[in-house]
């Protein structure tokens, strides 16, 4: 019998947040492979279902361990917060079965659930800073070498992009966010926005917006993720937003200012509606 395996990001870890298609798999599961941490925040969907739930940094254990019991013809869900392809354990599965040969109609059959990201939930807590152009960055040097890092974060902040960071500092990590902070202040004012989000939607959550110059003298972990603004955003009525352009070419009315082209509709009347000659 073929097995099927579900790679789940499940989103924030609020159950309203849960996308219908993420709640079925998790419902059809036979088997729910996770890290403790991310099995507590669906526990309430898991009765009667077998867990498989690891500790940190036991990864490759879980995807061959979901991989494993898929290919014996269960059904399995392995789970992530967020969205399981963003910084998730779609990438590490893919690179188990390419390491066992697998090909494409061999058992499991693969189906990949996306999530709600913590970059998108952190941001809708804050308002609206990510309407524009935008990069995400990890801080975490566990995986990637912290020069790489710093090249990534010198690179967006150069080219003027909102920068997303995730994992930006932990007990043993304390000076890789300064640095970030460093890099990023020479392509920006200390006045620039940056939001901070930790635990977003779920228990003790807490939103702070403050700038580039004063952001580190708030509390950040592992659970929080950092947004800073670009050089167009702004803080109204306590939100964060950055403007997508659309007042480079309009006006508050709708109209076009002088010198800009106006936009073509793309809507094409219906053949119907057409009168006949």
């Amino acid at each position: 019998m073929k097995g099927k395996l579900h790679i789940v990001g499940f989103g924030p870890g609020h159950s309203d947040h849960i996308t219908p298609a993420a709640h079925r798999a998790i419902e059809e599961a036979d088997i729910v492979v996770g890290y403790r941490t991310y099995i507590d925040c669906v526990r309430e969907l898991l009765g009667g279902k077998q867990i498989v739930a690891t500790g940190m940094t036991e990864e490759i254990g879980r995807a061959r361990k979901a991989i494993e019991e898929a290919r014996s013809g269960k059904v399995v869900t392995l789970i992530s917060s967020g969205d399981a392809g963003v910084y998730g354990m779609a990438g590490l599965v893919f690179e188990v079965l390419r390491d066992i040969g697998w090909k494409r109609g061999d058992s499991p059959d693969l189906a990949i659930i996306p999530g709600i990201t913590a970059l998108n939930s952190c941001a809708s807590l804050l308002g609206a800073p990510l309407v524009h152009d935008f990069a995400s960055v990890s801080l975490s040097d566990l995986l990637t070498p912290w020069e790489a890092i710093r090249r990534r974060i010198e690179a967006a902040a150069a080219a003027d992009f909102v920068i997303g960071l995730y994992n930006p500092k932990s007990g043993r990590r304390q000076k890789q966010i300064v640095e970030a902070k460093a890099i990023i202040a020479k392509h920006r004012p200390g006045s620039t926005p940056v939001g901070l989000v930790k635990s977003g939607y779920r228990d003790l959550q807490k939103v702070v917006l403050a700038d580039l110059d004063t952001f580190l003298d708030y509390e950040i972990g592992m659970l929080t993720t950092v947004i800073v603004g670009n050089s167009n955003t702004f803080v109204f009525e306590g939100y964060m937003v950055t403007p997508r352009g659309y007042l480079n070419k309009y006006t508050m009315e709708g109209d076009v200012l002088s010198g800009q082209k106006p936009g073509q509709s793309l809507v094409v009347e219906s053949r119907a509606s057409i009168p006949e000659e």
